[in-house]
């Protein structure tokens, strides 16, 4: 048999049973390069639509706002669905924590592609989140008498933690200390809602959650204050420019940044009458540490109106004050209504001066008790309710009969509280001179203080007579070998 000789075509390839040339191979080799090239483009076409150029690169956010959105996605997102929940005051209030929210992610993302500017710029660019915490606090400030009143109250209280992009060294321990103030008002949430309504409880894990997640940010990305980009322009005078064309290519990364500029007296502040000042006077004071006392004016005793009572009766002077013209102190004073009348389930007693005949009758034991700004005045609630609440009134009388919940003493002064009947807990709090005077069916009453002073319990030991007993103020805390042992101290009366 004949051996055959295969002789090798090295010009050819089989394929699929098909002979496919070199030039088959190259040809099609070019289509694809062409294909991922278009391909290319229109991705980096795509991110300079959408402005995502990281120091002159398009095609991407940084990794600071990129963190920045998981929070936004996670706790965030969470707590605006739990707000939805609850609805009313706390679904609009949720709704200007996201705003406010979305001003900072702009300002990040403008921080991440951008130099630091001169400080008046800065505070320009700081002013809108400004303006986001002034507008939450106010909020709170105008429903004082909402059913959802303490939910209001550890939002606003803890909101001003978005300054800590203005704050150096350390912001993070910075917005744990706003976190822990939002806790005082939580708690109050938790004890009203947690065995009745898990919605509350939710809620509050959510929003807890945002700023726990903050100092994890913060931590990562700006451990010892605000990181702006080292390339790129300088920061523009408003986060909320637009750019001229959203297809236009990014700018390429300038040349390394010449020596700082200098800057007078009258360019590092702004000017008095410039918008700015009033609401970054919020940032600028954070930086300023122990230097904030150096403006202060020493005055001498001769001066001081609680050493000289007499001066307290005495005008002050006011510079370039006509007569007749309206402008003294007093004047500018502009007095609230004063306000008793049933809303829903809350009885909301307001703005009473010098008024001893308020009461109270037709009550329900579903109802509230809100007595709020009163001075030099007396509340007399009858029957039984559910809880009373005394917040930053002066010298003011409460007696009551009979009480199932809790009666609450908050941001006051020289207080007098008489139980005709049974209350089961009293709560003290930032309160200065609080008398309770107790019924024989309300001497097991707990009563709990924090932050208080001058407090005295007049326990009855006989027809119209009572015994006076103050609260501690002073403790002693030992260590025992295993654990804390706190005691009043004997001079604590």
């Amino acid at each position: 048999m004949t051996k055959m000789m295969l002789t090798p075509i090295n010009p050819l390839r089989i394929r699929g049973g098909r002979l496919v040339t070199m030039d088959g191979l190259m040809e099609r080799l070019e289509r694809a390069v062409t294909r991922l090239e278009q391909m290319s483009v229109t991705m980096q076409s795509s991110g300079m639509a959408n402005g995502d150029c990281v120091n002159g690169i398009s095609g991407g956010l940084s990794p600071c706002v990129e963190a920045f959105d998981m929070l936004m996605r996670g706790p965030v997102s969470e707590y605006l669905s739990n707000s939805k929940a609850i609805g009313s005051d706390v679904e609009k209030h949720a709704e200007m924590v996201n705003k406010a929210l979305q001003t900072q992610r702009s300002f990040l993302k403008m921080a991440s592609t951008h130099q630091e500017p001169a400080q008046t710029e800065l505070r320009d660019l700081l002013k809108p989140i400004s303006d986001h915490i002034q507008e939450i606090q106010n909020f709170r400030e105008r429903n004082r008498g909402s059913n959802l009143f303490n939910h209001l109250s550890a939002v606003s209280e803890s909101i001003p933690a978005l300054g800590w992009v203005a704050v150096s060294q350390k912001p993070g321990p910075y917005v744990k200390e706003m976190n822990d103030a939002a806790i005082f008002y939580t708690n109050r949430v938790l004890k009203d809602y947690k065995e009745s309504d898990k919605r509350h409880v939710d809620w509050v894990c959510s929003y807890l959650t945002i700023w726990t997640e903050m100092q994890s940010f913060i931590k990562q990305h700006h451990t010892t204050g605000l990181v702006w980009s080292k390339t790129g322009p300088i920061a523009p005078s408003s986060v909320f420019i637009a750019p001229t064309t959203s297809a236009a290519p990014c700018p390429p990364p300038p040349p390394p940044p010449g020596p700082p500029p200098v800057f007078t007296d009258d360019d590092s502040q702004p000017k008095s009458g410039s918008p700015a000042a009033p609401h970054s006077a919020l940032f600028a004071q954070l930086n300023q540490g122990m230097n904030i006392t150096k403006g202060l004016k020493h005055v001498s005793d001769d001066k001081k109106t609680h050493k000289n009572p007499n001066l307290r009766s005495q005008e002050t002077p006011t510079k370039n004050r006509k007569p007749g013209s309206g402008n003294s102190p007093r004047a500018a004073v502009q007095k609230k209504t004063p306000l008793l009348e049933l809303e829903g389930k809350k009885w909301r007693v307001e703005n009473f001066e010098q008024n001893h005949d308020l009461v109270i009758e037709e009550t329900e034991l579903k109802q509230v008790v809100y007595i709020f700004g009163c001075n030099n005045s007396t509340v007399q609630v009858k029957g039984k309710i559910n809880s009373i609440i005394i917040d930053n009134c002066k010298k003011l009388g409460l007696v009551f009969e009979n009480v199932v919940g809790i009666v609450e003493v908050i941001n006051s002064k020289a207080i007098q509280l008489q139980v005709l009947g049974t209350v089961p807990t009293m709560s003290i709090n930032k309160t200065e001179g609080c008398q309770v005077y107790l019924s024989k069916d309300a001497l097991n009453c707990d009563i709990i203080s924090a932050k208080s002073s001058e407090m005295n319990i007049m326990i009855p030991k006989g027809d119209d007579d009572y015994r006076e007993f103050p609260v501690h103020e002073q403790f002693k805390t030992v260590w025992d070998g295993s654990r804390l042992v706190t005691e009043p101290t004997e001079i604590a009366g």
